[in-house]
């Protein structure tokens, strides 16, 4: 069973992942008993590879409940994986959990999603579609910037 996120939280979510690293004034029943998601911080640098690419961004979880990251979804790859870094070693996960109240980062050298089979190699300037598909809370669309290869995003919110 899938709860979907209401109009406005996808808006805001949208909003978010269009003005990268922000907030919302609106806060509608934090500390409620379900996960209330939003993502921002959203980007791809360019890829060097013709097969791969790498995404990163932060999901928000203002509720009172956690959730997962179960998959994820593109149209410009035949497959997106969640990986996460332990050490210096990457590994394909099944999932990544949202802790309620708290963040997902996904960032450079740390977890992260892989854009694998590319059916075209973005490019910077351009945006990536993607879909979150989460273990309790409805699936949340997000455009992904492409940057440039070496762009590092700057620290703190």
């Amino acid at each position: 069973m899938r709860r979907r996120l209401g109009p406005a939280a996808l808006v805001i979510a949208g909003a978010l992942a269009l003005a990268g690293c922000g907030g919302s004034d609106s806060d509608s029943g934090s500390g409620s008993g379900k996960a209330e998601l939003s993502v921002g911080s959203a980007y791809m640098p360019q890829p060097v590879s013709d097969e791969m690419a790498a995404g990163f961004f932060t999901v928000t979880n203002k509720g009172g409940a956690a959730d997962e990251l179960t998959s994820v979804t593109s149209d410009v790859a035949g497959q997106v994986t969640v990986h996460e870094t332990v050490g210096s070693a990457m590994q394909e996960v099944k999932s990544l959990k949202v802790p309620a109240h708290g963040e997902l980062v996904l960032k450079s050298g740390g977890n992260h999603l892989m854009f694998e089979q590319l059916k075209r190699k973005p490019k910077e300037g351009q945006t990536v579609s993607v879909e979150l598909h989460f273990a309790h809370s409805g699936p949340v669309k997000v455009e992904i910037p492409v940057k440039s290869a070496t762009y590092r995003p700057k620290t703190g919110h």
